[in-house]
């Protein structure tokens, strides 16, 4: 199950965090369109101003992590990169205060956690003192491949040109939705990835992979469902996708509507965040914006 709340990930935790957030927000596609079928996305304010929405996967895989000439040049040309969440400075919001995972799962369950820490590369008290949430989102994933993800490269590049850079979110905002979801829901959330071997979270990650290269969203939405959502409790998948993709997305245009009518930007979101009636493609063509696919 491809549980990763991907969002966000956006910044490593001394290299703990590196696939954080990868599918969620790529596999969290509510309402897709076969129309709706690329990646890279010039977007033409009522203003003429031209900018570009890049729908990413918040992976280090090296397969993703090397941007094609047209996605270098569209993020050359930008004045502003706006990602989807700005990185937390405060590492408090990764953890539990008041208890850690040996309170609130079996002996064997936290046998388990501690051989997975180990297999990702975390200090046993670090994982055991994690949200559930984000244990699940991190031990859902394959073993990190490089040191940074897209975003990561992306928010390192704007760095390098000395663009102005902004989030759709901030980390409070980010870290708020998911921990909106009770210690019980987000066991849950975790059980169900304990319960996931290796192999078939490798097996659903090439799957996963595979699909967002294709850009096509309506294979990203059945596919969602059958990998994420089967597994989990109809009320609480549910939840998570009101939770991590409706309610953000109209935030998330709000914002870009207002940058995009005054600068040149270029926005990476998460994939899944694109299509639908409630996605950002529809959203900003509400708000008046001309969008046609960047092809390679």
């Amino acid at each position: 199950m491809m549980i990763m709340f991907t969002t966000m990930r956006m910044l490593t935790f001394g290299g703990l965090l590196r696939g954080f957030f990868s599918a969620v927000l790529l596999s969290f596609v509510i309402t897709a369109q076969a129309a709706e079928t690329g990646l890279l996305w010039k977007v033409e304010s009522p203003g003429g101003k031209v900018g570009y929405l890049f729908g990413t996967m918040h992976s280090d895989d090296p397969r993703i992590t090397e941007f094609s000439p047209a996605t270098l040049k569209a993020f050359g040309d930008s004045e502003v990169f706006m990602m989807e969440s700005l990185p937390a400075r405060d590492q408090s919001v990764y953890f539990m205060q008041d208890k850690t995972l040996r309170d609130l799962l079996t002996e064997a369950e936290v046998e388990q956690v501690i051989k997975l820490a180990d297999f990702h590369v975390m200090h046993t008290d670090v994982a055991l003192r994690m949200k559930p949430w984000l244990l699940a989102v991190v031990f859902d994933l394959p073993r990190p491949k490089a040191l940074y993800s897209m975003d990561e490269l992306l928010l390192a590049k704007a760095g390098e040109q000395d663009k102005k850079v902004l989030g759709l979110e901030n980390a409070a905002e980010h870290f708020a939705v998911l921990d909106s979801f009770t210690i019980d829901e987000q066991l849950v959330m975790l059980r169900t990835v304990l319960k996931h071997s290796q192999a078939d979270k490798e097996r659903d990650f090439e799957l996963l992979l595979k699909t967002y290269l294709s850009g096509n969203a309506a294979e990203i939405a059945a596919l969602d469902d059958k990998m994420t959502g089967a597994k989990l409790p109809e009320d609480l998948w549910a939840k998570i996708k009101v939770k991590l993709i409706d309610e953000r997305n109209v935030r998330m245009a709000e914002r870009i509507v207002n940058e995009a009518n005054q600068s040149v930007a270029f926005i990476a979101v998460g994939a899944s965040h694109l299509p639908g009636e409630g996605g950002l493609l529809a959203r900003l063509r509400n708000a008046g914006f001309k969008l046609s696919v960047v092809k390679d």
